[in-house]
């Protein structure tokens, strides 16, 4: 167990408002949250308040991987936290997104995650992260 952690950023062509209601809504959450090109959202649901629960199952032909957490931080446009309960992380992993708006229709995105198994457990989810990062970039393309 280790107190390694991650970050990964990328700049998005979409207002904050748009980026932050993108993680909260279940519908936009099956459009980017999948870790690999294989994957796709099978279901997800949000009850995007502090203390509210998400669950988001990611699938491939041949099998579910269940994810889920809990809303820790609900900073409406700038800051959602939230824990990390995968088959892959620990349980309390915390996910943090903090949104900058560079201008009215571009916002930066930094992605941080603590605590991971070892360091192969930390680039899986590097990797995983980066994906889904760039998935999101392509919902507003």
């Amino acid at each position: 167990m280790s107190e390694l952690e991650l970050t990964v950023s990328r700049t998005i062509a979409a207002s904050r408002e748009k980026v932050f209601n993108a993680w909260l809504s279940p519908e936009m959450l099956g459009q980017f949250m999948r870790g690999r090109k294989d994957f796709h959202v099978a279901r997800a649901e949000t009850d995007p308040v502090k203390g509210g629960r998400f669950s988001i199952v990611m699938a491939t032909a041949e099998k579910e991987i269940p994810h889920a957490g809990t809303y820790l931080v609900v900073d409406p446009y700038s800051r959602l936290s939230f824990t990390w309960e995968s088959p892959y992380s620990l349980d309390d992993s915390v996910v943090t997104i903090d949104l900058a708006e560079i201008d009215s229709h571009t916002t930066e995105i930094t992605l941080k995650q603590v605590k991971f198994v070892d360091e192969s457990a930390r680039e899986g989810h590097r990797e995983g992260w980066t994906a889904i990062l760039e998935e999101l970039s392509k919902v507003f393309s």
